[in-house]
């Protein structure tokens, strides 16, 4: 300080802090040689605190309000000082003014994953965060234990801290619920809850207070989420045999739709045909597990159904009975030189050269005229 602060810090007696700032939780009041004017105005605002320190011991803690500073209201500080009469000297004492507001939105998560094991899933590392609110709840205690002798003391100094301890304490509970990991996001409240009472006390011992605590997210490995992604698709499809003989339908009528112009849309069709099929005896039952069922109900008349085989590129589809038949014919997927095949019959023929299937060609109107 030189010489024009010195001589202008004679003629201050107003003590305060205007902070600007948005993390300072404590800051020192500056003052020459520390020296205060008996009678000087101390003026604490809405969600501060002022300690005044002697010689590194803790006197008077003024809350929010405006003050003379007098040996009347400063009771310890007399008694440290031994001052039995009133007195108009300066007076040494270093001011700290606390933020006691609420500091919000800080952020907490897990570093590496949480080990734990799920009764469906087995062992499973998840990771989770969060957000807290904390406020200097003592600020005696919170000058005497975390402050110290700094002039200037910020929310980074205390939040490493703080998040380690929130982390820590949220594994052990983790690990101690037993809840299922699919159960978890359902309750992310209690979860919150819970932990917010678990590390409370020892906030305390610094001073300060966790007035919020949330749980936002408990996450799985991404390799585990997407695992989980494909199971729950495959509930959505249902049943597999019945999805992949409709994506095969409907790749073999696009392929009518543009014949012989595409070869990859044969392709296509082929290879969703050799699907089927093969998916049609891996999902088959294996012996050991077949059950006994009742017989098929016959067709009208007592005649078994006729079974139709239809080839295309060299690969063929089928069963089909005379229903789904009539039905592609319908949409042009089949046409009279579509090869087919039913038992009985020595080789392909073309689709035209059933007798069967003639009224169905004939009720196909014919190309407008050009």
């Amino acid at each position: 300080m030189n010489l024009w602060q010195q001589a202008k810090a004679e003629f201050i007696d107003i003590v305060e802090w205007l902070d600007d700032s948005s993390d300072t939780l404590a800051w020192r009041f500056p003052r020459y040689e520390n020296e205060i004017k008996h009678g000087a105005q101390l003026i604490v605002r809405q969600s501060q605190a002022a300690v005044f320190v002697d010689q590194g011991k803790i006197a008077d803690v003024f809350p929010p309000g405006r003050y003379e500073l007098t040996t009347r209201n400063l009771p310890v500080l007399s008694t440290l000082r031994g001052w039995k009469y009133l007195f108009d000297s300066p007076f040494k004492a270093e001011v700290y003014f606390v933020n006691t507001r609420n500091f919000t939105n800080l952020k907490w998560g897990t570093k590496n994953p949480v080990m734990m094991r799920d009764s469906e899933f087995g062992p499973v590392r998840l990771r989770s965060y969060g957000t807290y609110v904390v406020r200097v709840a003592d600020p005696d205690r919170f000058v005497r234990e975390i402050v110290g002798t700094g002039g200037h003391f910020t929310l980074e100094g205390v939040c490493d801290q703080l998040r380690n301890l929130i982390v820590t304490r949220f594994s052990d509970l983790l690990g101690e619920s037993g809840i299922p990991v699919l159960n978890l996001a359902a309750n992310y409240d209690e979860l919150s809850e819970r932990l917010k009472e678990k590390i409370a006390p020892e906030f305390l011992e610094y001073g300060l207070d966790v007035t919020k605590l949330l749980v936002e997210n408990i996450s799985l490995p991404v390799e585990v989420e997407e695992a989980l992604d494909k199971r729950s698709s495959m509930g959505v499809i249902g049943n597999l045999d019945d999805f992949v003989k409709f994506q095969s339908a409907n790749a073999m009528e696009s392929a009518a739709k543009n014949p012989g112009g595409d070869a990859s849309a044969g392709v296509g069709m082929g290879i969703g045909f050799a699907m089927a099929n093969q998916m049609g005896k891996m999902m088959a039952p294996t012996q050991e597990t077949v059950q006994p069922v009742s017989p098929p109900t016959l067709p009208p008349g007592g005649a078994a159904a006729v079974s139709y085989y239809v080839g295309s590129n060299g690969k063929k589809a089928g069963p089909f009975d005379e229903n789904a038949i009539a039905a592609y014919i319908g949409k042009g997927a089949i046409t009279e030189e579509t090869l087919m095949w039913k038992a009985g019959m020595e080789g392909w023929e073309a689709a035209g050269n059933f007798s069967e299937l003639a009224l169905l060609f004939g009720t196909i109107p014919p190309p407008l005229p050009k």
